[in-house]
């Protein structure tokens, strides 16, 4: 059994839904995501677990007990927002261990779970420090050893890392995963940032419109989206207008508007007729002069429009003959590959059979 059943669960405001019959099911331990656009439901998920708000319909259960009746105050869980919400006036000590001083435990066993908590998020040498004296990065790990000091059953993460710049970022998602492992507690992560969904979670759930489009593991996800707005979501992604001319045994032949008949993986669901978009990641297209790809089933001839250079990586974008747009990366592993291809240079783009999907309406 899940630890936590979140089941047929919905909540209107008014005329709008929030969220729409969601049902999910989260293991003890795990690291999960609910990843989607501003809107989408999932900080009003994350609310309903803590006690802050209740659904109008379906039920929330951890350990196997509905949580209908439990107000926040009393539910094993703990929320870790933003803002980081800690007391100015309280050293890095003293807002670690309130909690516990709320929950009157013994003082000798608060210091020593207090002492516990700063080790583990490695900031020992802070403790009489105040929060105006840290850096963002430190200050989130403070909230973060509040919410984990009295071990709650769940802990939910609101954005945590929203605050912080692109490089503290990166070094708070390796914390992040760690102190999970470490601490071996269930982690319900709320999070925009498709990238760090990715980087830190077990699993994922996306959102959209108050409803779950796909739960699955990250590489999954990435590889083998359900639908088109997880396929647009979870990085960057071409989509062609196609439809199914064929379904074979071993693949797809689809067919795409001046481009012609192209070759694509099967699918378990799609018969002749059906109409799509066959998607590609920009990693899957390659990208040569004309002799180069000739072996490919799947070649097409264009022109270079624009080059993006990120320092690994470069990013072409390529208008085909039937002026369609695809994007194509190429890894910089050579001295001035970024230099191979200009603008206005007439190349051939190309993939293999058994890359992309063939994505339904």
């Amino acid at each position: 059994m899940a630890q936590l059943e979140i089941r047929n669960v919905t909540r209107r405001f008014r005329d709008f839904v929030a969220v729409d019959n969601v049902s999910l099911d989260i293991d003890a331990g795990e690291f999960f995501t609910l990843l989607g656009p501003s809107g989408c439901g999932k900080t009003t998920i994350l609310r309903m677990i803590a006690g802050f708000d209740l659904p109008d319909a379906g039920q929330i259960l951890l350990d196997g007990k509905d949580l209908a009746d439990t107000p926040a105050e009393k539910r094993p869980v703990h929320t870790v927002f933003q803002s980081y919400a800690l007391f100015p006036h309280m050293t890095v000590a003293q807002n670690i261990a309130f909690p516990l001083r709320m929950a009157r435990r013994p003082p000798a066993e608060i210091d020593r779970m207090m002492r516990e908590a700063l080790e583990q998020v490695h900031l020992t040498d802070k403790a009489e420090a105040y929060p105006h004296e840290l850096s963002g990065g430190q200050k989130q790990r403070v909230a973060l050893a509040r919410g984990l000091v009295n071990r709650p059953r769940l802990l939910l993460l609101d954005e945590p890392l929203g605050a912080l710049d692109a490089k503290l970022r990166e070094e708070m998602q390796v914390d992040l995963i760690n102190l999970q492992r470490d601490v071996g507690i269930t982690f319900v992560f709320v999070t925009h940032a498709q990238v760090e969904a990715l980087a830190l979670s077990h699993r994922i759930a996306v959102m959209s419109q108050g409803r779950v489009e796909q739960v699955d593991e990250p590489p999954r996800l990435y590889s083998f989206p359900k639908t088109r707005f997880v396929a647009d979501f979870i990085g960057h992604i071409n989509q062609l207008e196609a439809q199914v001319v064929m379904s074979a045994h071993s693949h797809l032949r689809l067919m795409v508007a001046g481009l012609g008949e192209i070759a694509a993986p099967l699918p378990n669901d799609a018969a002749a007729g059906d109409k799509g978009v066959f998607a590609i990641r920009p990693e899957q297209v390659r990208i040569g002069m004309h002799s180069e790809l000739d072996e490919l089933k799947n070649h097409f001839s264009g022109t270079v429009k624009s080059l993006l250079y990120r320092g690994e990586v470069s990013v072409y974008q390529v208008e085909l003959a039937n002026g369609a747009m695809i994007e194509a990366l190429l890894p910089n592993a050579a001295s001035g590959k970024a230099e191979l291809f200009r603008a206005g240079a007439a190349i051939k783009v190309g993939w293999r059979q058994d890359a992309g999907m063939f994505l339904h309406e």
